[in-house]
């Protein structure tokens, strides 16, 4: 599972801070549980997102067959940004982290640099599972040298989520077949909007510019060099790599043509967009339906529905679990953590909030394959989404990716709220390269 960095309010930081201190001693010192390990055995997984990781069935699964542990689930509600900054504390001090940690995509590499904190569950058998998981999932779940920093959880597959019945408003074709024969292209998505916004002076065509930059990003780089703000030898690029400047071009012209609602992802106004039904579409990665459904509500049941994305698929999101080396029982984390990686695991997971596995197992599944999604106008996600993940083309994102877009970012939102678009890429290259020092 993943999502954008969250700016979360000062309220929810506070609370995640109260989790920490609550339950740091049954991540390390509570002696009821370290030591003895034919006693009491409480396991901390830190996840993230609103939606968290769809864990709580196959937690009671595992505590019945387990009778020996107990699992404590803490993070969920807190964006990805305060929920890196909160590990990355924790990594450093070698105290506080949970048993388990979840891990994403953008923010594992930075943890490479760190990996002597971390557990190498190479050492628990983790190599024997290899065939588990989609070769460049494995692969970035594993550092340069070899070692197994985290088991993958989910894959971001991409598609476009769009409101039908707003669609339908707009004189536009609601059928899904239909729709993705609009936007062939990115250009041709763009001008989709505007014929929307030619007849819909209400609604926004788009949630937000820095969506739709990322997920045009990732699938440029993924058809192109691979890479975004970092070259695989770790060298920052943002000035150099074409993919970049196609993407935010791509992105200031869907800004220039008036189709930005321009909210600001997961933030309160983002949330509150779905549930009022302001924008019309949004970028779409399998993870991002149980967004869509836990924010917009019953009320929006139905009115939602899920087409091909524009170009040629693309990647977004997904996420890992390790275990920190501060846990006190790091041969149980272990155990957990690749029984919620397995294929059982991650099918589990995709039914109940979307996030695709990367497990090619769990991808052949009917369950997966098969399944469609009432919510979203029992669009067939198993296809739409499993169809192309298993030849999906990773980009490699360097040790200060999510620090580098949040640069990037900012200066797409001054560019929705007039800024010049040429002195916004300026800024962008100048705070970016900061951000990546």
């Amino acid at each position: 599972m993943s999502v954008p960095t969250h700016r979360r309010r000062f309220a929810a930081i506070a609370l995640a801070s109260v989790a920490v201190l609550a339950t740091a001693t049954a991540c390390g010192d509570d002696s009821s549980d370290s030591g003895k390990s034919d006693g009491p055995v409480t396991l901390v997984v830190d996840v993230f997102g609103d939606q968290g990781f769809g864990y709580d069935e196959l937690y009671k699964q595992y505590e019945a067959e387990h009778p020996n542990v107990k699992i404590q689930e803490r993070g969920k509600g807190l964006g990805l940004g305060d929920y890196n900054t909160r590990l990355t504390q924790q990594i450093t001090a070698g105290s506080g982290a949970g048993d388990v940690v979840a891990l994403e995509e953008g923010t594992i590499v930075q943890f490479y640099a760190q990996a002597d904190r971390f557990v190498n569950l190479a050492d628990h058998g983790a190599n024997d599972l290899k065939g588990n998981f989609l070769p460049w999932k494995w692969e970035q779940g594993t550092t340069p040298d070899g070692k197994v920093l985290g088991l993958g959880t989910d894959v971001g597959s991409m598609a476009l989520c769009y409101r039908s019945d707003l669609f339908k408003a707009a004189g536009l074709p609601t059928d899904r077949e239909q729709v993705a024969a609009l936007w062939p292209t990115w250009d041709q998505f763009i001008a989709t909007g505007q014929k929307f916004a030619a007849a819909d002076k209400k609604h926004k065509f788009v949630d937000s510019a820095t969506n739709f930059y990322n997920v045009v990003l990732m699938q440029i780089a993924g058809q192109g060099t691979g890479y975004t703000y970092y070259d695989k030898s770790n060298k920052l690029v943002i000035d150099q790599n074409p993919d970049v400047k196609s993407a935010y071009d791509l992105t200031t012209k869907m800004i220039a043509a008036g189709l930005s609602n321009n909210l600001q992802s997961f933030s309160n106004e983002w949330n509150a967009g779905f549930k009022n039904g302001t924008f019309a579409t949004i970028a779409c990665p399998a993870w991002m339906t149980g967004v869509i459904k836990g924010q917009a509500g019953d009320a929006a049941a139905g009115k939602w529905d899920i087409a091909k994305a524009p170009g040629n698929g693309g990647n977004w999101g997904g996420s890992f679990l390790g275990v920190p080396k501060s846990s006190k029982h790091q041969k149980e984390a272990a155990a957990l953590a690749k029984f919620l990686t397995s294929a059982k695991g991650q099918t589990e997971a995709f039914k109940k909030v979307g996030n695709l596995p990367s497990s090619p197992q769990a991808l052949a599944d009917p369950a997966v394959v098969d399944s469609t999604n009432d919510y979203f106008s029992k669009a067939p996600v198993g296809k739409i989404f499993a169809a192309g993940a298993s030849d999906l083309k990773p980009v490699y994102l360097g040790p200060k990716n999510n620090a580098v877009r949040t640069a990037v970012e900012n200066t797409l939102r001054a560019v929705e709220q007039g800024k010049s678009a040429d002195e916004q890429w300026q800024a962008a290259l100048k705070n970016g390269a900061a951000a990546g020092k």
